[in-house]
């Protein structure tokens, strides 16, 4: 039987504050999503302070690259992965680590971007992760074509599913594991259930245990 663990991401840096906000208002988070590099006005990089911050509390950290605004292209997709490894080595996350790319829902994507990104990351020793919304926008459908030209791309991708969208919740009584997945299915091991949160900064989320096994 699968076990999830919550979590938390945030664009915020992670400070002291921060933590204590989730830990008093919700519990204690397994693991934290945080952004590779600043993007003006979307989110904060990750720093080796806050690495050690987090890690000093037994957190595991999930790495995301969001340095893109659309998803087009083979070339453009290895391009990403490459910056993304390039920033995972500078800040010391381990090879074997996956790297979530960040695949909003009103992004431009086609397969050929998922095919790039997928071979760059997995030739590097991360491991490759996107973060999607199956339901509105192209991912679906690029995802499934990309999957149908090379089954390695739905069996080696960790997805990290945007839906459904709930209320938040704390680790005590989260909701039962039901994330929404591409048509043609994949390996759901992320959550991201709500994005309503309003006493802290962050997003909340369930992940598989398999997943949460090789975060750093």
């Amino acid at each position: 039987m699968a076990i999830y663990e919550w979590g938390v991401d945030s664009a915020e840096n992670v400070t002291e504050d921060l933590f204590q906000c989730v830990l008093c208002n919700f519990g204690y988070p397994k693991f934290w999503g945080r952004y590779l590099v600043r993007v003006p006005g979307v989110s904060e990089g990750l720093t080796k302070q806050e690495i050690t911050l987090i890690r000093s509390k037994g957190i595991k950290l999930l790495p995301i690259y969001n340095f893109f605004q659309e998803a087009i292209g083979y070339m453009q997709g290895r391009e990403a992965a490459n910056l993304a490894v390039f920033h995972a080595r500078n800040l010391g996350i381990p090879k074997g680590t996956p790297l979530f790319a960040n695949i909003e829902r009103f992004f431009q994507i086609d397969h050929e971007w998922i095919q790039g990104w997928t071979e760059a990351i997995l030739t590097s020793g991360y491991k490759s992760g996107i973060y999607n919304d199956p339901v509105t926008g192209g991912f679906s459908k690029a995802f499934c074509n990309a999957a149908k030209e090379n089954k390695k791309i739905k069996m080696l991708n960790i997805l990290w599913s945007a839906e459904p969208e709930l209320e938040p919740s704390g680790p005590w009584n989260p909701p039962n594991y039901r994330p929404l997945a591409p048509h043609c299915g994949g390996r759901v091991w992320a959550w991201q259930y709500s994005r309503k949160v309003t006493q802290c900064s962050i997003d909340t989320n369930l992940a598989n245990s398999s997943l949460v096994n090789i975060l750093w």
